[in-house]
């Protein structure tokens, strides 16, 4: 109770004095929420976003950036029906936490069907990438692009993950979306769905033995101190989509609309840039903070790459599109 009311005084603060977000000189002033904490690598996205924008407008537009889910109490699903309700401006979220809402999104999270990142941008880039953003029109979202996600990783406080038999009796956070569920479950562990923001406490008591994120994630969220192992299993990557209220972007000017749906995608060759420098910079912190990391070799990959395929029929029901599933395989072959 205490949380929405401080919620709703948030959001009485940013709208005094304006009208539809602008204020009486014309300036724009919107909000941008992130489900990741500071220091990680969507929420110094969203900052630098937020400064191009300023930049690129000359100051007339103005993004106030709330990290770690604070505007919709952690809960994705509840930040997904506020941003189509009007009650957030703009929102950064991974599709595949979308798939819950069009499963046509669970084709971007299929375990190793990506042979690496640039392959993945392709895609996201695509007429089928596009097709997935247009599909947020029926939510009241308008989507403005995808921003690339480094490939995941698992951490565990019993032992390296090198292959499937070593997930055998691990208990494993996984995201509350079937793919992960299903996918985990055949590799061996024992899939615990829980909130990201249940993660740490979960992880120190013990309550599940790991959990998997991109690499940027042990470290923002300080897993490192609750977790011994990280292991470079590369088994799902993901997207962030940046989404924006589709009522209130189209109350924006043309001009406004035009700088905010550019910046968003010249961000994702930042965003990609970044990762790619940072996630080398984490890795050798997460040594320093004492956490043990281990490469998984070709043929240890190939096993977990196989597990996947024999559940190609399984993914294919959840998409719930053969045409998008099959093509999808054909064309990343």
């Amino acid at each position: 109770m205490k949380n929405a009311m401080w919620i709703a005084l948030i959001f009485v603060f940013l709208s005094a004095g304006c009208v539809d977000g602008k204020t009486p000189d014309g300036k724009v002033i919107l909000t941008l929420s992130t489900p990741d904490p500071d220091g990680s690598s969507i929420t110094e996205a969203a900052k630098e976003f937020a400064k191009q924008l300023a930049e690129n407008s000359k100051g007339e537009i103005e993004v106030k950036v709330y990290p770690n889910g604070s505007l919709y109490g952690g809960d994705p699903s509840a930040g997904v029906k506020q941003l189509s309700a009007g009650g957030l401006d703009m929102l950064t979220l991974t599709a595949s936490l979308y798939a819950n809402f069009n499963p046509e999104f669970t084709i971007l999270s299929i375990p190793y069907l990506f042979k690496d990142l640039a392959q993945y941008k392709e895609y996201i880039n695509s007429s089928y990438g596009d097709g997935l953003l247009e599909s947020l029109d029926t939510l009241g979202i308008n989507g403005l692009t995808f921003w690339n996600r480094s490939f995941r990783k698992i951490t565990s406080s019993v032992r390296p993950i090198n292959s499937p038999e070593d997930l055998k009796g691990i208990k494993l956070r996984v995201l509350n979306n079937a793919l992960w569920v299903e996918y985990f479950q055949a590799a061996g562990a024992i899939t615990t769905p829980m909130a990201f923001g249940e993660v740490y406490s979960a992880l120190q008591l013990n309550t599940v033995d790991g959990q998997e994120n991109p690499i940027d994630i042990p470290w923002s969220s300080k897993f490192y101190e609750v977790q011994k192992y990280l292991s470079h299993t590369d088994h799902i990557t993901d997207a962030w989509i940046v989404g924006f209220n589709k009522e209130k972007f189209n109350k924006l000017s043309k001009k406004h609309q035009d700088i905010i749906a550019s910046t968003a995608k010249e961000m994702q060759d930042w965003k990609f840039d970044y990762d790619l420098k940072m996630d080398k910079e984490i890795e050798g912190k997460l040594v320093d903070a004492g956490m043990i990391i281990n490469d998984v070799s070709p043929a240890n990959k190939a096993k977990f790459t196989t597990i996947s395929r024999t559940l190609y029929p399984k993914f294919k029901e959840l998409v719930q599109n053969d045409e998008l599933f099959d093509k999808t395989i054909e064309l990343v072959k």
